[in-house]
Parts: C-alpha cells; sequence; structure tokens
C-alpha cells in the first residue's frame, strides 16, 4: 500500500440531467448573447472534486492516498464519506466561517457538458507544511491555484517525483505559473481540449513541452487516450462500455488508474489501460464516487478487453 499526495478541489457535486441536446437551442448568429434556461430530468448531491475523486478510486485500488485541500465548515459528512472508503481525512485542512467547494455540473444526452464551479473554502490556501518522506509521489490536480504554484516547487525541493494536472485551472494560471508545474514534472495530464489550451497559452509545441516533461498523457473520452514522449505518440483505446450513465468524473479516475500502473512499474501503455478500465466503472454510475470495484473485478475487465494480464492479484 502506497501513500500518495493528491492536492486538488474537494467539493459538492450537483449533477443535472437535461434529456435533450444543448447544440439544439444555441443560435449561431446570437453567441454572444445567450440567454438558456433547461428543465433537467435529474438532480442530486455527490460527493466530488478532483483531489476527492482520484483519491477515491485510489483507495479502492489499494492504495492510500493522502489529500491536501482545504474545506468549509460542512465538512463533517464528505469525511464521514472518506472514512468509509478507506481514505485518510486528517491532512484536508478545514476552516470555519465558510463552505467546502461546490460544482454545478449540467450534462446534456450526448454527453456535453457545462458547469459551474464555486471555490467556498477551496479558495484559501493549503497555508501548512506538506509532509514527503515516505510518499511515493504526489499528484497536483485543478484546485487552489496558490497551492498549483507553491506545491510543484514543493516537490522539486524535496526531491519527490510529481505528476501535473492543471485541468480546470488553465483559464487562472499564467503562462508562467503553466511552466513552473510542467518544468520538473515526471509527466502532465489534460484532456485533449485542455492540452490545446496549454499550448496556446503558453506557446509551446508538443515537441517544446518534451524539453521540460517526459511525458504527456492526453485523454479524449470515448476515444481512448495518447501517451506523447519523445519517441513518439502511442494510442490507448477506451474499455467498452454499455451504458454510459455519467460521464462526470472519469478524468479523475482514469488518473486514478494510471497512477496505480505508475505504483506497479507496468510501461506507460498499460498504465493508460488501467485507467480506462478505472473510468469505465466510473461512468456506468451515476455521481463520481458512486462506483465500486475489487482488483479481481479490474483485471478481469482489463484482460478481457485489452488481452493482456497486469499483476493487481
Amino acid at each position: 500500500m502506497a501513500r500518495i499526495i493528491v492536492s486538488g478541489s474537494v467539493a459538492y457535486d450537483r449533477i443535472m440531467d437535461y434529456d435533450g441536446l444543448f447544440a439544439d437551442h444555441i443560435i449561431a448568429e446570437k453567441v454572444r448573447s445567450i440567454n438558456l434556461s433547461f428543465v433537467v430530468e435529474r438532480l442530486t448531491v455527490e460527493h466530488g472534486g478532483t483531489a476527492g475523486n482520484i483519491a477515491y478510486n485510489l483507495a479502492l485500488l489499494g492504495e492510500k492516498p493522502e489529500i491536501i485541500a482545504t474545506v468549509g465548515q460542512d465538512f463533517g459528512e464528505y469525511r464521514s464519506h472518506m472514512l468509509l472508503s478507506g481514505i485518510d481525512p486528517t491532512p484536508v485542512r478545514m476552516v470555519e466561517g465558510d463552505m467546502t467547494s461546490v460544482a454545478f455540473v449540467f450534462t446534456d444526452k450526448a454527453d456535453n457538458q457545462i458547469a459551474a464551479f464555486h471555490p467556498g473554502a477551496g479558495a484559501l490556501s493549503y497555508d501548512s507544511h506538506v509532509e514527503v518522506d515516505g510518499r511515493s509521489f504526489a499528484f497536483v490536480a485543478p484546485g487552489n491555484v496558490d497551492d498549483m504554484r507553491a506545491l510543484p516547487q514543493h516537490y522539486r525541493q524535496y526531491g519527490l517525483r510529481y505528476y501535473y494536472d492543471p485541468g480546470q485551472q488553465i483559464t487562472a494560471l499564467s503562462p508562467e505559473d503553466l511552466l513552473g508545474g510542467i518544468h520538473g514534472a515526471a509527466g502532465i495530464f489534460a484532456s485533449d481540449y485542455e492540452f490545446t489550451l496549454i499550448m496556446e497559452k503558453t506557446k509551446m509545441t508538443e515537441v517544446n513541452l518534451l524539453d521540460h516533461v517526459p511525458m504527456i498523457v492526453v485523454t479524449n473520452g470515448a476515444d481512448g487516450s495518447e501517451i506523447i514522449t519523445t519517441e513518439g505518440r502511442v494510442r490507448v483505446p477506451a474499455v467498452p462500455v454499455a451504458d454510459a450513465v455519467d460521464p462526470t468524473g472519469a478524468g479523475d479516475a482514469f488518473r486514478a488508474g494510471f497512477l496505480k500502473g505508475l505504483l506497479l512499474g507496468v510501461p506507460a501503455v498499460s498504465c493508460a489501460r488501467l485507467g480506462s478500465v478505472v473510468a469505465a466503472y466510473n461512468v456506468e454510475q451515476y455521481g463520481t464516487q458512486k462506483h465500486k470495484f475489487t482488483l479481481a473485478d479490474i483485471a478481469g475487465r482489463y484482460n478481457a478487453t485489452y488481452e493482456e494480464n497486469i499483476p493487481l492479484v
């Protein structure tokens, strides 16, 4: 059981489903003055946030994640959920007088999403020492921007390997901030769209970025993922899903599976395949932390999809 530091957001997700397509109601010549309202078919409140989701899946995979995030006075129920899920909530910083971050996620029937995020207490930096001794590595997920600036430098200073995922905070981070997180990382993670934003904002190409980081992992949803290194680009197909109930959190689940593969010491392609298996379980349930699986389940589905064994059990 490895100890992995996961920084990012801890949030309550309010997930809504729209039984139609957003595109059907967007008038091209009026995009500068959109005024839309939709009746949603379903609304639930779920445990979420980038750090919370990644940690949840790492715990299911038999690891010991440590969450670096700031939460509010309403954290108690989420804390109980963490304990029941095998996550130690002790490192999470709680502040009085504010509420835990909340995300509003709006999904149409083609899995297009519109989201809004209120940081609440998550707007406050962690402001505590992060212990690195005995930790296998760290993962910097989207969260408090001050933490995203400080933690990569902290990990480099103490010689702890870390992976960097600026995600939803790309727009809030300056080009210098992004390069500060990327430079020295063991790898960066991004969706296809986010990776394009990173290149545009930093004014760098894939080749330029590979001068700063040895591996780039780009996710493409149901189309799988890509691993980019100086040796080239490898495409990894996604695990087939019979019924995609909710795509929210699939990227975080993929990251947890990939990190588990890194701990196992398997090749990057196998890490991406493992990430895809974990993500499949996520999208087959409503909410980001409702799915369950055993290591035997994961190993069996991995083998059935990719005709390759992975040493999980």
